[in-house]
This record gives structure tokens, sequence and C-alpha cells, in this order.
């Protein structure tokens, strides 16, 4: 398996994020809201805060924005309640699927989450029949073209970093999901300025599909990823090296 094929989803998956940011900044906010809600506004001593607050500042989200969304959280707004559930299932070509949702009506959820799938091609299943293949780690991307390889790899695992590696002028490196937040803080001290950072669900083994059932992967993720209600999808696709979907 190439290296290529395996960061690839996550990089196309992040182009598809690209083009909805405002989309992408109102999930965030539900994160942030809700870790605050959970664990208190003070992010030295709540760790899925500071978590969110990370991400939220690596996809430039306005200061304002994120203090708005911790004091909604804190207890502004006590009239929403959200539930943290994951559905699981399969897209075309047996590719395993994870879908990770912050919602204030379940019912909902799971029939906009089912229908997406069934409507183009795929299926739910039952809680655990994929989610073992998956393991949660902190990806964080830079540009090869800006920063060597390296120097990358020195300050990484310097800071704790789990593995570094190179695809295709994208290097990535990996951490621990505890981690996250204390590797992402050092590159960023370090003056390394990352291209995205999140924690992913990452497959211990790909599928390999071919270029048709690829797209019609990559049809699912961007429907699911539309649904409010959806926070991150995952799966063990490893695409084509020539799909260009």
């Amino acid at each position: 398996m190439s290296g290529h094929s395996k960061w690839a989803t996550i990089k196309h998956a992040k182009g598809i994020a690209d083009q909805k940011r405002g989309q992408k900044f109102t999930k965030l906010i539900k994160e942030i809201s809700v870790a605050a809600k959970m664990g208190g506004s003070d992010p030295d001593t709540n760790s899925a805060l500071r978590t969110a607050i990370l991400k939220a500042r690596a996809e430039n989200m306005p200061k304002d924005n994120i203090e708005r969304a911790i004091k909604k959280g804190s207890g502004e707004d006590a009239s929403v309640a959200y539930l943290e559930l994951t559905y699981e299932g399969y897209a075309p070509g047996g590719v395993a699927i994870i879908i990770d949702t912050l919602t204030d009506n379940k019912n909902r959820t799971a029939a906009d989450v089912r229908s997406a799938l069934e409507k183009l091609g795929g299926s739910l299943g039952t809680s655990g029949c994929v989610s073992y293949k998956f393991k949660k780690k902190g990806i964080i991307t830079y540009d090869g073209s800006k920063y060597s390889e390296d120097d990358v790899f020195t300050a990484a695992l310097d800071a704790g970093a789990e593995d570094v590696s190179n695809d295709e002028g994208v290097i990535t490196v990996t951490t621990e999901p505890g981690d996250f937040g204390s590797v992402l803080e050092a590159m960023q001290k370090a003056g390394f300025e990352q291209d995205s950072a999140d924690i992913n669900k990452i497959p211990d083994t790909y599928t390999a599909v071919d270029k048709e059932r690829a797209q019609k992967v990559m049809n699912i993720i961007d429907r699911l990823e539309s649904l409010d209600d959806v926070q991150q999808v995952s799966t063990d696709m490893e695409l084509p090296d020539d799909f260009e979907g």
C-alpha cells in the first residue's frame, strides 16, 4: 500500500471541508460548547475544551467566535442538550464507515444518517461492527514545500509525537489523542504552521476500491458531512492512485 493511498482520503476530505468553511465553523462551535458544558470553561482543566479550541484555531476561527461558544456552553444557554452518538456501517465496495455526531434529536439524526447512506448505496450496521478496525490518532499536516521533513521530524518527536511521514509533499505528524494538544502547541511555538490539525479515526488496514466505487464512497462522505449533526466521517477506503474526484 502506497503512502499516497494511505492519506489520500484524509486530504480529499479536507479539501471538501475547506470548501465548506462556514459549515466547519458551525460544527466546531458545537464541539466547543459541548466540551465547555461537560467540563467547564477553563481549557487548562478541561482537556476536551482545550483540544476543541486548538482545532478551531487550526481552522483560523476568529477568537470572538471561540469565546462566544465557550460562554454558550458554560451556562448562558442551558436550553439545548447535545448527545454524542456514533453510527457504523458500510459504503460501496465493503468500505467500513463511522459517523460521529452531536445532536439534540437522536431520531432526526438516525433518520438523516440512514437516508444519506442508503440512498447512495451504503447501509447502517450494528454498534461495533466496524469500530474495532479503527484507532483514534491526532493528525497534524504540514506543507513539505515550506518545511523540511527532517526539521518537522525532530521537532515533532521532541514534542512527543508518535510518527512523522512524508507523502507527496504533505508531512504528516501522528500523535496519541492525549498528546495532540501538547504536540500541536509545541510545533506552533517552534514556528511550524500547520495545514490541518484534528483527531481522526484511522483504520488498522485499508480496503482497496476502484475509481467508480471510490467516487460513490466520496459522494456518501460529502452527503454525510453536509448534515449539521455530523461532526466527523471516517472510512477505511484506500483511494486508487489515479483518483481525482
